[in-house]
């Protein structure tokens, strides 16, 4: 590392890594003096790179809180794991993040080497990352929900449950954390309406403000754990399987992510999928734009026909 320029740019590098680091660290990392680390610093500041140098025992260098570098001072490995990290942040797009991801990625691109880009490309044209939501809360949800969460403040919203039929509860809620599960979103933490740990899904949620009340998370709490343990306790789901009259791909497509298995038969799709609650799920095959027929189980049968009386009676009132 002879060229001057160089050990610049590498001392920019190490003040990014580190945040804050000692004058005789950093010249150790870069083979010099300290005379010479002074004048280098000196040539940051000259063109503009804001740095703080704290005296005694714990000082040391390191870049003003909140600047922001080009994103070229990245390495290659390191731009490519943020690339992946955006090509999942669009399969998870709520919102307008949608666009802030786009702008990203652009902005990544316009300052990358060609054959690092080539590398991007190649993963953006071969990866698929099977994490589009099922069921996707807008972003200001999200956005609220995490800086609830961080900062221990207490939440309020509206939340409508699952099946419809009970009455919007308002709830008052700490979030200990956020787990992305299944296609969905979920935020687990203490309910003061039930006066317990519950688990509230996302984009049933509506009208969610956080308050000034502050909360104390219990230490070492594992949301995605406890969400596993959820789940694992939830009555066995029931296998279903329907015939559809339709291609394979317009299934997909009408179904979104509650696809299960899709097979071709004939003319037509074998779905094959699970649920926990039959008379949910007939209340989603009422909304099917195509024919269809149910092989299994039988009780699915008697579901929907108590689903189309139920709209039945509705329409005639």
């Amino acid at each position: 590392m002879s060229n001057p320029t160089t050990r610049v740019l590498a001392l920019l590098e190490l003040l990014q890594i580190h945040g804050n680091a000692t004058g005789s660290e950093l010249a150790q990392k870069l083979g010099v003096d300290g005379r010479t680390l002074r004048r280098y610093i000196a040539t940051l500041e000259e063109i503009g790179i804001p740095l703080t140098a704290e005296r005694g025992r714990h000082g040391g260098y390191k870049l003003v809180s909140g600047y922001k570098l080009p994103p070229m001072m990245f390495t290659n490995e390191e731009t490519l794991a943020i690339s992946l990290g955006l090509l999942a942040a669009r399969s998870l797009s709520v919102g307008e993040v949608s666009s802030a991801v786009a702008s990203a990625q652009a902005k990544l691109e316009r300052v990358m080497p060609q054959k690092l880009k080539q590398k991007l490309r190649a993963l953006d044209d071969s990866v698929t990352l099977d994490l589009v939501p099922t069921a996707a809360p807008d972003s200001t949800t999200l956005t609220t929900l995490a800086a609830a969460t961080q900062t221990r403040c207490r939440t309020l919203f509206d939340y409508t449950s699952g099946n419809g039929n009970e009455p919007t509860t308002r709830r008052e809620f700490d979030p200990y954390g956020l787990v992305f599960r299944r296609g969905r979103w979920y935020a687990v933490g203490h309910c003061h309406l039930r006066a317990d740990l519950r688990t509230f899904r996302l984009d049933r949620m509506q009208n969610l403000q956080q308050l000034d009340i502050p909360f104390r998370r219990p230490q070492n709490f594992d949301a995605a754990a406890y969400l596993t343990t959820s789940f694992s306790q939830m009555e066995p789901a029931v296998e279903v399987e329907l015939l559809l009259h339709t291609d394979v791909a317009s299934a997909s497509a009408m179904l979104g992510g509650e696809v299960g298995i899709l097979t071709p038969k004939g003319d037509a799709v074998l779905w094959r999928a699970h649920t926990g609650c039959l008379s949910w799920f007939a209340s989603q095959l009422v909304q099917l734009p195509c024919s269809f027929e149910i092989l299994s189980p039988p009780g699915l049968r008697g579901e929907l026909r108590r689903q189309a009386e139920r709209l039945l009676s509705m329409t005639m009132t």
